[in-house]
């Protein structure tokens, strides 16, 4: 079994938010492919399993449980592969659906890959969680930015979605570790997502990640997809319409990902970053 390390969400690879692949994970079971997760120690690890040509079926793992999806290993699964077999698309049979993702060379030597996502879905979050959860962020309803009103958000996982009024209240991150992964455990939740909105179409991120035993993620784009079926729903943006996520930079791992939202309802939310390989 051949580990690769990728980072994802950045060019350099002192950015984005590394990530385990496992090209050919043919046989392994649940219990393997966990105990891999945990030694690779990312916040995710991605198997593979080939079906057909470019087909997979994938399992994502964090250090402490398995994740319905994950964007941020499904990049740098992608990037990993074309480096070795070629650009192009590939097909992923994930747990929350097909996931189709392709990828390209950009012309400063980069290779990016696009996600498309499984089809967004929201829900409200009940005025019990939405307290619990800004007790445990240490946060205040004055806090909130009243125009991005907070949503639980699906594009292949749940995070709910909370904005912040300013970026100083976004940077100012100390949370209750303990109780947020409680609250999360309960509701299903796998991040936090955590938004200050700079301009129309430029957004800040952060998503705390308790459950899979990482304080914080640097580049999540599950939670970008999910962010994009959120905005487009209740027309927060004009689509079809490109936002662009600066996540990282207060953990010192910049990352940028650019959310391709589609004008027609239901359909998958696009996610873009490159990916490079760590030494």
């Amino acid at each position: 079994m051949e580990i690769l390390r990728y980072t994802a969400f950045s060019a350099d690879p002192a950015g984005g938010n590394p990530a385990g692949v496992v090209l050919d994970a043919t046989g392994l079971g649940d219990a393997e492919m966990q105990r891999v997760a945990a030694e690779v120690g990312y916040s995710e690890t991605a198997f593979l399993v080939p079906d057909e040509d470019r087909h997979f079926t994938v399992r994502y793992f964090s250090p402490k449980a398995e994740v319905p999806f994950c964007g941020h290993a499904t990049i740098a699964s992608a990037v990993a592969y074309s480096e070795r077999h070629g650009l192009g698309v590939l097909y992923l049979d994930t747990r929350a659906g097909l996931v189709e993702v392709s990828t390209k060379a950009q012309a400063d030597g980069a290779t990016t890959a696009t996600l498309i996502s499984v089809e967004p879905q929201t829900k409200p979050i009940s005025a019990r969680d939405l307290a619990a959860l800004l007790e445990a962020l240490h946060w205040r309803p004055g806090d909130l930015d009243p125009t991005l009103p907070p949503r639980i958000a699906f594009a292949g996982a749940w995070h709910p979605i909370v904005a912040a009024a300013s970026r100083q209240r976004l940077a100012d991150l100390d949370y209750d570790m303990a109780a947020l992964a409680s609250l999360m455990a309960q509701r299903d939740w796998t991040t936090i997502d955590l938004v200050y909105r700079e301009s129309a179409l430029t957004f800040h991120a952060r998503n705390p990640f308790p459950p899979g035993g990482v304080v914080e993620d640097p580049a999540t784009g599950a939670a970008a997809a999910a962010l994009g079926g959120y905005l487009r729903e209740f027309g927060l943006v004009a689509p079809p319409a490109t936002v662009t996520v600066h996540q990282g930079q207060d953990m010192g791992r910049p990352s940028l990902l650019a959310i391709e939202i589609p004008a027609q309802s239901g359909t998958g939310i696009a996610v873009t970053g490159a990916a490079v390989a760590l030494s």
